[in-house]
């Protein structure tokens, strides 16, 4: 049994929240909206803090994980390790893992990958940006909640990492939304387009998961639009600081950032298809 705090009850982390509570782990949870059916919950981050030492974040954007952090530090003790699961900007990780070194606790860079449907079965993919002991020491308590986990190096590696596979996956689907429209519009099924992808070199798990999705219009919302578009942002600020200018990227952001406006922003990021309604 693990005891730990979960910062952040939104499509995965209540999800995470409550797999863990399954499986006998000591949860204590924090929203910023409270939520119903939780056993243990805090009043405030501060009071999260105090409930365990070890502390996972699943929080929208760098905005709420500063704040969320301001909140936490006076609670904060050298025992205790946040483990961020937030997808934000790399100089927002450098500042909360300089903070944490303030303070004498320790900070893990650990963004993932997977859905809704992922993490109802405890089923992501951990990016962990730490050293080796550290993770090492994490590893049981990260198991509870993924089925594999990459060591991508240091602090700030695994925030890249998670920018960079985002940023392919919103172009893929960009792609796939565009030869949707051009397979429909010259009366081939969206049935046999996913035929012919799967047996494609560029067959791939994304694919054979969105298009039916796509096909139908079912935007239910597994990784939203606004999160996407969120994260092509940092993906772009990424490559800037780099000196590298991503041309497909960027024109994907601006569709994205389009669609949000025009009032799709909570729609899974599928909902790139609807450009071409």
């Amino acid at each position: 049994m693990h005891q730990v705090s979960i910062l952040g009850l939104g499509i995965i982390g209540s999800r995470i929240a409550r797999h863990m509570i399954s499986l006998g782990d000591d949860v204590t949870v924090w929203n910023r909206t409270p939520r119903e059916g939780y056993p243990r919950k805090a009043a405030s981050p501060a009071d999260a803090v105090r409930a365990s030492r070890i502390i996972q974040i699943y929080l929208k954007d760098r905005d709420a994980c500063l704040e969320v952090f301001e909140q936490m530090r006076g609670a904060l003790t050298p025992e205790h390790v946040i483990l961020n699961h937030s997808t934000i900007d790399l100089a927002t990780v450098d500042k909360l893992s300089l903070m944490c070194s303030g303070i004498g606790c320790t900070y893990v860079d650990c963004p993932f990958t997977g859905s809704r449907m992922p993490a109802e079965k405890g089923e992501l993919v951990y990016y962990a940006g730490t050293d080796s002991s550290t993770l090492e020491r994490m590893r049981p308590v990260l198991e509870h909640s993924s089925k594999d986990i990459l060591h991508a190096g240091g602090v700030g590696a695994g925030t890249v990492v998670k920018l960079v596979t985002n940023m392919i996956s919103a172009t893929m689907v960009q792609s796939l939304s565009e030869a949707l429209a051009i397979t429909q519009a010259y009366g081939i099924s969206p049935q046999l387009l996913g035929q012919a992808i799967s047996r494609n070199v560029i067959a791939s798990p994304l694919a054979a998961f969105k298009l039916p999705l796509m096909a139908e219009r079912d935007f239910s919302t597994h990784f939203s639009l606004d999160n996407m578009r969120k994260d092509g942002v940092y993906a772009q600020e990424l490559a800037a600081e780099k000196g590298i200018q991503p041309p497909v990227a960027a024109l994907v952001s601006s569709i994205m950032d389009r669609l949000c406006r025009e009032g799709h922003a909570e729609e899974d990021f599928g909902c790139l298809a609807e450009q071409f309604d």
